[in-house]
């Protein structure tokens, strides 16, 4: 077995997209000759929450913990709502008070690289001596938060042992970076941070070929490709929802709104009283006030049904049972390699999925090599309503459904087995 020690933020009882890729590789870890240890904060500020997810935790697994420090706590006095949007990633650009703007300030020239910065040091110090006492082969840290990767490089210059650094986004160039405020020195501290990571790790893992494109430019470390993914398991029967449902599973965050969509369902709204007796958008998860807004303008606010965050396994029901999956982007060059993590849970349900985002996401492609659906950038409006309209056709008459290809490869035992061999 080699012994490796997985160091991240994430973990239950943490919900969200954040915690899934790291439980599932150390719950198959062992299946390929891998014996993890996972080393955890204690007391960490998570904005979202999901016990459910301890299911997937072995009891085999050994968990070190020690107690974080986050400033988070202390602004929640201030302005609790305004603190658990930021820390969650929920930046509005529109309506920001002096006390947001001021909070993003401070957040962005005062926390390099994150908030989570304080655990680095008293992190280095608790593991330093237990590498040697466990024997650990090789050192894996994930991130965001970023601040994570830097308890591995310090780890890395006092053992020598392999190090990987595994990005579940990029780091300077990620979209909300430009809604920091950073100042020039601050952006350049960022940046010296992201090279000395990259050009200090032995191996560097990433989750879409933009990324690694990326950070081919910044180091000649080896740089590998793995997916984020699903659970393969037993499908449960499922029987399908009875409106023309087209759910949203995730936070619809600001600018991730496609106003062609809204126009076009608008359209069809109105053009078919069959559709608009059938439709129903369900948004499982967190959604911001310009998409409720933009709903509203097109006339379809009120067959859209908020159902907030739910446990995980409840948004997968939702999967399964949905008529149509939306999958959206922000339409931006940054985003161009941002694959969300729903996408392959998407892929599992064998529901269409409706992609919407920047022209050339990665994606795009993905969709078609898995015949899965169909993809769409912000500017086309007339195919999408002439694919709507036939997906609604076939529902009438019991025979939407799609037969995707080639998603073996993105099962979570798969993709463990990568990250087993290169480690």
């Amino acid at each position: 077995m080699k012994k490796v020690l997985v160091i991240t933020y994430y973990w239950p009882p943490a919900g969200g997209p954040g915690v899934q890729r790291w439980l599932k590789f150390v719950k198959y870890f062992r299946g390929f000759g891998v014996e993890p240890i996972v080393y955890i904060p204690k007391n960490p500020h998570y904005p979202l929450k999901d016990a459910s997810l301890f299911k997937d935790v072995s009891k085999d697994v050994k968990i070190l913990e020690h107690i974080i420090f986050e400033p988070y706590g202390l602004s929640k006095w201030v302005s609790g709502k305004k603190t658990e949007r930021i820390s969650s990633g929920v930046i509005t650009e529109k309506n920001q008070s002096v006390l947001e703007r001021i909070m993003l300030w401070v957040r962005g020239n005062f926390f390099i690289p994150d908030a989570r910065k304080f655990w680095v040091n008293p992190s280095v110090e608790f593991l330093a001596p237990l590498l040697k006492k466990e024997a650990i082969e090789t050192i894996i840290t994930t991130g965001p938060p970023h601040s994570v990767h830097l308890i591995g490089l310090k780890l890395k210059e006092r053992s020598g042992l392999q190090w990987i650094a595994d990005f579940r986004d990029p780091w300077t160039s990620i979209g909300y970076h430009k809604k920091l405020k950073l100042t020039a020195s601050a952006k350049k501290k960022h940046k010296q941070l992201e090279q000395k990571v990259l050009n200090t790790a032995d191996k560097i893992v990433v989750t879409s070929k933009t990324t690694k494109q990326e950070f081919q430019s910044l180091t000649s470390k080896p740089i590998k490709v793995i997916t984020n993914g699903f659970e393969m398991g037993e499908r449960k029967p499922v029987t399908l929802d009875e409106k023309f449902t087209i759910a949203h599973i995730g936070s619809m965050l600001t600018k991730r709104n496609p106003l062609n969509l809204w126009k076009v369902l608008g359209e069809l709204v109105q053009e078919h009283a069959d559709f608009k007796d059938s439709l129903q958008l369900n948004f499982v998860g967190v959604v911001g006030q310009d998409i409720l807004d933009s709903l509203t303008e097109f006339g379809i606010r009120e067959y859209a049904r908020i159902l907030g965050y739910v446990p995980h396994e409840e948004a997968v029901s939702f999967q399964h049972r949905s008529q149509v999956l939306l999958l959206v982007e922000i339409d931006s060059k940054e985003t161009i390699g941002i694959i969300p993590g729903k996408f392959f849970e998407y892929l599992r349900a064998k529901r269409p999925i409706l992609g919407i985002g920047p022209a050339h996401w990665e994606v795009a492609e993905m969709i078609s090599e898995t015949a899965s659906g169909q993809f769409f950038d912000y500017a086309n409006e007339y195919e999408l309503k002439s694919v709507l309209l036939n997906w609604f056709q076939r529902y009438k008459n019991n025979s939407l459904k799609v037969s995707a290809i080639n998603i073996e490869r993105y099962s979570r035992q798969e993709l463990t087995r990568q990250f087993a061999d290169y480690i």
